[in-house]
């Protein structure tokens, strides 16, 4: 795995972010297992919960291309530390990836980056597996 050309990746896409409220830009770098790349920026809503975070613009362009699996995603953002994706992205990544062998580059730079996997960002990670019929509401 290029561990260094998907952090430039998402280093690069983090320029087209839209942040005029946190003034905190965030790209992600998508690597679907076709091989190509999707790539995401956060794009800010004055109501915040109408915000889109880089790495849920990543998959929802990758979906909405055709792709329904992954194998790994960067992540860097306007900080001195590793950014993991929050709570809602890893969700989101749980519905399209292996957890144990999905790959999250959390990338300072292009040479300075730190790799995990979704299972230990999501442990006991709610996805479509754990639905049984006895779960349904309906």
């Amino acid at each position: 795995m290029d561990y260094q050309g998907l952090a430039a990746r998402a280093v690069e896409a983090k320029q087209s972010a839209y942040a005029p409220y946190s003034h905190f830009r965030v790209g992600a770098a998508l690597l679907a297992k076709s091989g190509r790349i999707y790539t995401g920026c956060n794009v800010e809503n004055v109501s915040f919960s109408a915000t889109c975070c880089a790495e849920r613009t990543a998959v929802c362009k990758a979906v909405s291309e055709g792709e329904r699996e992954f194998t790994a995603i960067a992540v860097s953002g306007d900080n001195n530390d590793y950014l993991p994706p929050c709570g809602i992205c890893r969700q989101v990544l749980a519905e399209f990836c292996d957890l144990e062998g999905f790959e999250v580059v959390l990338a300072n730079s292009e040479e300075d980056y730190r790799v995990v996997t979704l299972d230990r960002l999501l442990p006991g990670a709610f996805t479509a597996g754990n639905l049984t019929p006895k779960d349904s509401v309906f």
